[in-house]
C-alpha cells in the first residue's frame, strides 16, 4: 500500500492521487463497513467523519472519474446497473472516508508540508517535465486543463496527499521483519519433501450395482441445487469493424500491386547482397583506380596497393533498404556477382564497390497473396468509416430502429443467439460464437430486455447487442438430469470406497507394515517421488495430492484424492530445507514481500481505530443522488 501511496504523490489529479493512495483500503472496509453509523444529514453532505464533510459534488467528481477510467479499462460506457454491480459507489465513498480519516488525524496531531516540499513535488514529478528533463510550465498548465483543475486547487491536493502520505510513512514506512517471519517463508517456498505412494484406481473400487430408484431420487434430492439449469440469455449482436466494411473486390489490380511491393519483405526473404568497398579521397583517384581495373588489375590488387585491409575491405551482407548510402546501394544492386562498379560518387566520398556474393530473394509471387493483400487494403480503407457509420448506426438506433434492420440496411452481418448463459455456452454446453463474446456475455447479463444498451468498443470498431429473451435459472427434474444423476452417484460410490480403502491401508503402515507389503496386497505398485515443491503437480501426483504430503509429518502416512476419479496413499520419507541466506536477492525479496504485508495490516488497523475513534455518517439516500441511483 506504501509503495502504491509513493506513486501517487506524482499523478496529475489531487483526487486520482487519494482515490489511487487508498484503493488497496477498500478490502479492509468490506470487514469494518463504512456505514458506521447512519443518521440524516443535511442533502448538501455525503458523509461526515468527525469534522469533515464529503460534500454531493466531490462524490459526483470521484464517481465520474472512477467510471471513466472503468469504460477506457473494458473499452465501452459503464451503464449505471454495471457501476452497481462492480458496487462502485461503495468503492468511491470508502476511498474519499478513507481520505478524510487521514486528513482529520494529521490536522489533529498538526502535521503540514512547507510550501518548499509541495514546490519540489511538484517541479520533479515526470509528468510536467519537457523533453530535457526540466519542469516544463506550459505542460504543467496543460495537464491541468485536461482534468478541469486550477492552480491552487491542484497545490491544496497535491500538499492534502503530501501530509496523508508521510503520516502513513509513520506509521508503517519502516517496520522491522522478524527473523521468524523471514524463516517460515523461507520454508514454505524452499521446502523439498520425498515420499513413497501407491494410487487407488477406480477399478479398485470393485464392483458398484445400479442405483435403484429410491436411492437415485434420495441423491438427486439431496443435490437438486447442483443440477439446476443456468438462466440462459437471447441476443442479437451487430459489430462494426475495418473486417466488417472491407470490400476486397473493389481493390483494383493497380493497388493491389502497389501494395505487394511496398510490403515484399513481408513475404519471404528479400534479396541480400555481400559488399566490398574502397573509397578514394578524390574522383580523379576513383577514375584513375576504376581503369586500372579495365587493364587488368584485380580489386583485391588494387586494396593491396592502397594499404585497404581485408577486414576494412568488407562492407558487410545487406538488403538494399539496409544500406545507409542509397546512391552506394543502387549501384551495388546493379551490379553481377564478382562484377566491380564505376566509380560511385558516395555521401562520404567517391568509391568503387565489389559484389562477392548474391542471395536472391526468395518471396511468395504476387497471385499467391493477392487475396490476402486486397482484404488488407479493404480493411486500411474501411477504418475511415467507421465512425462515420457507427453514428449512423445510432441516429437509427435512436429512431428505435431493431439491430436487424439496421444490419440488413448497412450490408452487415446480425448474429443472434438464442440461448447464451453467463459463461458464454449455449444449452448443449459449447461455446458459443460471437463478436467479442467476452465483453458481450458479461454486459448482456448486465442489461435487460428492451434495454437500449450503449455499444462497446472493440479493436477497430464496436459492438451493438440487445437482449431478446431471457429464460431464468429453473431447478431441472429428474427424468431431464437422469443419466448425469447417475454418472454422478457412481463417482460418489468409487470415491468413497476408494477413501475407505486407503483409510485401510494407511492405517496397516501406522502398525508396522511396509509400503511394499501393503501395496502388494493392494495390487498397486510403489512409486517413488522427490524434489516435491508446494502447490506444484510431480509426476503422476496432482498439486492437490502433494500438498496434502507437505500436511504429514516426516514418517508419517495419510491418503488424499488425486485428480478426480483416483486417490493417493503415501508416506512421507523426508524434508528439506536449504539454509537461508540473508544476504541473496531472493532473500531480500521475501522480506521486501513481508514488509509490505506487515506494514499494509498496520496501515488498515491504524484508519480502522481512527475511523471508529472519529465516527462515520454516511447519508445513503445522498450517495444514491452523487452516483445517479434514485433518491
Amino acid at each position: 500500500m506504501l509503495r502504491n501511496m509513493r506513486k501517487a504523490g506524482q499523478t496529475v489529479v489531487g483526487k486520482a492521487i487519494a482515490t489511487i493512495f487508498f484503493g488497496a483500503l477498500i478490502v479492509s472496509f468490506a470487514i469494518w463497513g463504512i456505514g458506521d453509523i447512519f443518521r440524516v444529514t443535511p442533502a448538501s453532505t455525503v458523509a461526515e467523519v468527525g469534522s469533515t464533510k464529503i460534500s454531493v459534488d466531490q462524490v459526483r467528481t470521484a464517481y465520474t472519474n472512477e467510471l471513466q477510467r472503468l469504460g477506457r479499462q473494458f473499452r465501452t460506457v459503464i451503464s449505471p446497473e454495471q457501476a452497481r454491480a462492480f458496487g462502485l459507489e461503495q468503492q468511491v465513498i470508502s476511498n474519499l472516508v478513507t481520505e478524510a480519516v487521514m486528513a482529520e488525524q494529521a490536522k489533529k496531531m498538526g502535521l503540514s508540508v512547507s510550501d518548499q516540499l509541495v514546490a519540489g513535488s511538484i517541479m520533479n514529478n515526470p509528468a510536467f517535465k519537457g523533453s530535457d528533463g526540466q519542469f516544463n510550465r506550459a505542460q504543467f498548465d496543460q495537464a491541468l486543463r485536461n482534468v478541469g483543475l486550477s492552480e491552487a486547487g491542484f497545490v491544496q491536493e497535491q500538499r492534502s496527499a503530501m501530509v496523508r502520505l508521510h503520516l502513513a510513512e509513520a506509521i508503517a514506512g519502516d517496520v522491522n521483519v522478524p527473523m521468524a517471519a523471514k524463516e517460515a517463508l523461507h520454508r514454505y517456498g524452499t521446502e523439498r519433501r520425498a515420499a513413497s505412494y501407491m494410487l487407488l484406481t477406480p477399478a479398485m473400487a470393485g464392483d458398484i450395482p445400479a442405483p435403484t430408484a429410491e436411492q437415485l431420487q434420495s441423491f438427486f434430492n439431496e443435490r437438486r441445487s447442483s443440477f439446476r439449469a443456468p438462466e440462459y440469455r437471447a441476443v442479437s449482436v451487430l459489430a462494426l469493424d475495418a473486417a466488417a466494411l472491407a470490400k476486397p473486390d473493389s481493390v483494383s489490380d493497380a493497388d493491389a500491386r502497389q501494395a505487394y511491393e511496398q510490403q515484399k519483405a513481408k513475404y519471404g526473404t528479400p534479396e541480400r547482397r555481400t559488399i566490398q568497398q574502397i573509397t578514394f579521397p578524390s574522383q580523379e583517384e576513383a577514375e584513375a583506380a576504376a581503369a586500372k581495373i579495365k587493364e587488368g588489375t584485380t580489386f583485391d590488387a588494387l586494396a593491396a596497393e592502397r594499404n585497404v585491409s581485408p577486414q576494412d575491405l568488407e562492407l558487410g551482407t545487406f538488403t538494399k533498404t539496409e544500406m545507409l548510402d542509397q546512391t552506394v546501394a543502387d549501384a551495388a544492386f546493379a551490379l553481377e556477382q564478382n562484377a566491380v562498379s564505376a566509380p560511385i560518387a558516395g555521401r562520404f566520398g567517391p568509391v568503387l564497390v565489389r559484389v562477392t556474393l548474391i542471395q536472391p530473394e526468395a518471396v511468395r509471387p504476387f497471385e499467391e497473396v493477392a487475396g490476402e493483400l486486397r482484404q488488407e487494403v479493404a480493411q486500411d480503407r474501411a477504418k475511415g468509416q467507421i465512425e462515420r457509420i457507427h453514428d449512423e448506426i445510432e441516429d437509427l438506433r435512436a429512431g428505435a430502429k431493431p439491430l436487424a434492420e439496421i444490419a440488413k440496411e448497412k450490408g452487415l452481418t446480425l448474429v443472434q443467439i438464442p440461448a447464451v448463459d453467463a459463461q458464454g455456452r449455449d444449452k448443449a454446453g459449447n461455446a458459443v460464437n460471437l463478436p467479442e463474446k467476452n465483453a458481450v456475455v458479461k454486459a448482456a447479463f448486465a442489461s435487460d430486455i428492451g434495454v437500449d444498451n450503449e455499444p462497446l468498443r472493440m479493436g477497430t470498431g464496436y459492438v451493438w447487442y440487445d437482449v431478446t429473451g431471457i429464460e431464468a435459472s429453473r431447478e431441472k427434474n429428474l427424468d431431464e438430469v437422469r443419466d448425469q444423476v447417475a454418472a454422478q452417484w457412481r463417482e460418489d460410490q468409487v470415491a468413497q470406497r476408494l477413501s475407505e480403502k486407503a483409510n485401510e491401508l494407511a492405517g496397516r503402515f501406522e502398525k508396522g507394515e511396509t509400503i511394499e507389503a501393503v501395496a502388494q496386497a493392494a495390487g498397486a505398485p510403489v512409486q517413488n517421488a522427490t524434489d516435491l515443491a508446494r502447490n506444484t503437480a510431480k509426476d503422476d501426483l496432482t498439486a492437490e495430492a502433494v500438498n496434502r504430503i507437505f500436511a504429514v509429518p516426516v514418517g508419517k502416512t495419510g491418503h488424499a484424492a488425486n485428480g478426480t476419479d483416483a486417490r493417493a496413499v503415501f508416506s512421507v520419507t523426508s524434508a528439506t530445507v536449504p539454509p537461508l541466506v540473508t544476504t541473496t536477492q531472493a532473500a531480500q525479496n521475501t522480506e521486501n514481500q513481508l514488509r509490505t504485508g506487515i506494514g499494509d495490516d498496520l496501515l488498515n488497523e491504524y484508519i480502522a481505530q481512527v475511523r471508529q475513534d472519529l465516527g462515520v455518517t454516511i447519508n445513503q439516500p445522498a450517495l444514491r443522488r452523487a452516483t445517479g441511483g434514485e433518491s
